[in-house]
């Protein structure tokens, strides 16, 4: 048991340090201008120059892509009879900014669509990208880089990091500008990414009490309207830039997030236990199978036989029933269920007991 406490010491720094105050955070922190997200950008292309890991055969699309790129340059050549292993046919993904310019550059991420092993050492054939609108913003183009290796030979391979999935830095030239802007724009919303009620009210109230006027008004626990005056300088830009730095102090619901896959345990700032008596323990049984041989005596007609023994062995283990005062803060719920000597994975199981009892005064959150 006290091998466990070192352990335990350093998951409830871990624990402590999210909710040792209650900081400020800036609105453009905690909230996005409706309407003005970064736009998703896809287009198919081809990767040419691996060296042997490319799209097989078996690989439809990539044959009939190259042999559609080749009639480009006057070369007419049967997809049926294309093999090549150096291709590989990809999907390029990026996203743009709203106010991006002509003549920008933009990174593409580029991820394999066939069955090929590695884009080592390829390059991205010119790629037109087009948005949910079906318009085509910019074309893609360059060396992909992998951030890793994969080497096989003779059924023995080595990979570090995923070698199907790449990027081209600055791959993507912006041809066609977006048509988001700012300048007539009379009114715009703040949108909270994490919905709150009084999170909301804040916004507004900090808004209209720092500019001295009533301006901002919350719609709901995540929509936060905001009028822009006529005489205001530089209109919704102006507004947008003195808004978006003001402080909030932000407020969460009292929450613990379990994921027992991993056996991870997060406790908010706002979590409360109420006092409650906790007994824990663990049962273990150990059987274990031991051979015996038996060997006959000298010139006698027997037989060696083997034969096993069996051992069980019973352990539990507990630490008696210990009362957990009233907690103030989550520092004092992290010392209390450190005080019991339980592993996280213990934890887990004494958090959806305290929830069951009702002595858990918070929402327990199970990924």
């Amino acid at each position: 048991m006290k091998a466990k406490r070192p352990y335990l010491a350093a998951l409830a720094v871990l624990l402590l340090l999210p909710g040792m105050s209650h900081g400020q955070s800036r609105i453009k922190d905690l909230a996005e201008v409706e309407g003005l997200g970064t736009i998703p950008l896809v287009g198919y292309g081809l990767v040419v120059g691996l060296e042997g890991t490319g799209d097989s055969q078996r690989s439809l699309f990539t044959n009939q892509a190259l042999s559609n790129m080749l009639e480009r340059f006057g070369i007419s050549v049967n997809s049926d009879k294309v093999r090549p292993r150096n291709v590989a046919g990809v999907m390029v993904t990026a996203m743009m900014n709203p106010f991006a310019k002509m003549g920008q550059r933009v990174d593409v991420n580029v991820s394999s669509l066939g069955d090929s092993r590695s884009l080592q050492g390829g390059t991205l054939l010119l790629t037109p990208l087009a948005g949910a609108d079906e318009h085509v913003y910019g074309v893609a183009q360059g060396p992909i880089s992998i951030g890793g290796y994969s080497v096989e030979s003779e059924g023995v391979s080595v990979r570090q990091n995923a070698a199907a999935v790449g990027k081209v830095p600055g791959g993507l030239l912006i041809e066609r500008e977006p048509a988001a802007t700012l300048t007539e724009l009379e009114t715009f919303r703040w949108t909270l990414r994490n919905p709150d009620f009084t999170t909301s009210r804040q916004v507004a109230d900090v808004i209209n009490n720092t500019l001295g006027m009533n301006v901002a008004t919350p719609l709901d626990p995540v929509s936060i309207d905001v009028i822009v005056p006529p005489e205001y300088p530089n209109g919704a830009m102006g507004m947008i830039v003195d808004t978006e730095t003001l402080l909030i102090n932000v407020d969460v619901p009292a929450r613990v997030v379990i994921n027992e896959r991993t056996g991870t345990v997060v406790i908010g700032q706002s979590v409360r236990l109420s006092s409650v008596a906790i007994s824990h323990g663990a049962l273990s049984i150990s059987i274990t199978n031991t051979p015996v041989v038996s060997q006959p005596g000298a010139f006698s007609q027997g037989q060696t036989s083997v034969q096993r023994a069996t051992s069980v062995q019973v352990q539990e283990q507990g630490t008696g029933v210990r009362v957990i005062q009233e907690s103030a803060n989550v520092g004092d719920v992290a010392g209390a269920l450190n005080s019991l000597g339980v592993t996280p994975r213990d934890i887990i199981a004494i958090f959806q007991a305290l929830k069951t009892a009702g002595a858990l005064q918070a929402d327990l959150v199970i990924i």
